[in-house]
């Protein structure tokens, strides 16, 4: 495994980067992962694209043009000669003095990790997983714009723990109000009366880009979608309910806080998604 820091590339047990990065001693940074498909990285302009909004956001400038970074990425892909995985980019303040001022940093650091994909079993795909609701709740969005994706993920890491606590591989997060975020790791749809229906990030939704492409999907196949706001009532009553996310893809839930979803099976219109997800990264 070779490892890119700052244009340099490391063997694993090399790549080092300063105790004093701020990425490391605050979360001060952002992120991507990222699927590669038969050798090619999967929307890539994309992610590109949601990490250089998410840094915008938090006055982090990018010392390295947008085009830039995908060479970067798709060298690092093509060195490590890996057709199918995933690849881990991160951007953070950089080495500065102790305490949170960002100004004593001088450069980013810029890492990119290219590996295996740590999927979900393959049972769960077919069978559905049963998920529950974290006490842990997501962070205002008045607080910080769920679209940033930051390095700081320990609120959802409280839910993750939660969740293996309660024998399950995911939990759904709300907000101060109640109301459906999304889970740890993923964005959650469910299926009502044949529409899609998922949390908008106004109510504390990551702007998945799993979750674009399967909107996209739908719409392609004439299913309603929309992003609204959705309480646990909506959830525990719909008619289909499944996860997506860049490592899970398109995971059907079957139970949640102990209510079955549905008939307990994945439903029809999940299943055409899911179809239509693996077709299209095949043909990618």
């Amino acid at each position: 495994m070779k490892i890119y820091i700052n244009g340099e590339y490391y063997d694993k047990a090399d790549a080092q980067i300063s105790v004093f990065d701020h990425g490391l001693l605050y979360g001060d940074g952002v992120f991507e992962g990222i699927r590669i498909y038969n050798g090619r990285v999967f929307k890539l302009k994309e992610h590109i694209e949601r990490l250089y909004q998410s840094a915008k956001a938090i006055l982090l400038e990018i010392p390295v043009s947008n085009g830039g970074m995908e060479e970067a990425v798709i060298g690092a892909v093509k060195i490590n000669k890996k057709e199918n995985g995933y690849i881990r980019l991160m951007v953070t303040r950089g080495e500065g003095l102790l305490g949170i001022d960002p100004t004593t940093c001088r450069r980013p650091t810029i890492i990119i990790i290219v590996s295996d994909i740590q999927a979900y079993p393959e049972k769960y795909y077919k069978n559905g997983i049963g998920i529950i609701t974290a006490s842990s709740r997501r962070i205002p969005s008045d607080c910080l714009d769920p679209r940033i994706k930051s390095l700081n993920y320990l609120n959802n890491i409280m839910a993750k723990i939660e969740a293996r606590q309660a024998n399950c591989l995911e939990a759904v997060m709300l907000n101060k109000e109640g109301f459906v975020t999304e889970c740890t790791g993923d964005n959650i749809f469910i299926v009502k009366n044949d529409e899609l229906l998922t949390p908008a990030s106004y109510q504390g939704a990551l702007d998945g880009i799993t979750m674009s492409t399967v909107i996209d999907m739908a719409n392609s196949l004439k299913i309603k979608t929309l992003k609204t706001s959705l309480t646990r009532y909506d959830i525990y009553n719909s008619d289909e309910c499944f996860l997506t996310g860049t490592g899970a893809e398109i995971i059907p839930v079957i139970k949640i806080d102990g209510r079955v979803i549905g008939n307990g099976r994945t439903g029809a219109i999940t299943r055409r998604l899911i179809k239509g997800f693996k077709e299209l990264v095949m043909e990618f």
